[in-house]
């Protein structure tokens, strides 16, 4: 699915379940989280699913989002890369041929600066499934600074919406 059609499906599905009232709880947040997520990545771009997750320490694990976002709440021991102000500069301590686990809120962004390391030679970059928020409501410690936190900031509210557990921070 092209961008376009990948944003409009996004925003269709937003719009359908803000103007029934219901939660995404209540109309089975996990299949339409799932669907939504469906739209946003590449078939052939590695995911690991939060569940998959016993053991981060054999990851070199990376924060995609921007800084504010991750000075709320991230990963333990992630390292933060940024989005928009993204640089191989930004990653220079990493390791080529280690694996390398990128996540943003949701997935669409860490799977765009995954592609960039790939380029640039990294061996085993891995997409987080379902990002932070499904991190979260798999109920995944979050950590901010090095103690563990509850706050997860979920990008914007329309995003919010598919966290579940935790506490929305915008």
């Amino acid at each position: 699915m092209n961008a376009p059609k990948k944003t409009h499906f996004f925003f269709v599905l937003i719009f359908l379940i803000s103007i029934c009232g219901v939660s995404p709880e209540a109309v089975g947040q996990s299949t339409a989280y799932k669907a939504l997520l469906s739209t946003l990545y590449d078939s052939d771009f590695p995911v690991v699913k939060p569940a998959e997750l016993t053991d981060l320490s054999s990851y070199q694990v990376v924060d995609t989002r921007e800084k504010e976002e991750f000075e709320v709440s991230h990963l333990q021991n992630a390292i933060w890369a940024g989005y928009d102000t993204f640089s191989m500069e930004n990653v220079a301590e990493l390791d080529k041929n280690q694996p390398v686990l990128v996540y943003c809120t949701v997935g669409a962004r860490s799977q765009e600066i995954g592609k960039k390391l790939k380029e640039e030679g990294f061996k085993k970059v891995y997409n987080l499934y379902g990002g932070l928020i499904e991190w979260a409501n798999e109920e995944k410690p979050i950590y901010h600074g090095d103690s563990l936190t509850n706050q997860v900031h979920t990008y914007s509210r329309s995003w919010g919406i598919w966290l579940t557990k935790g506490e929305k921070v915008y």
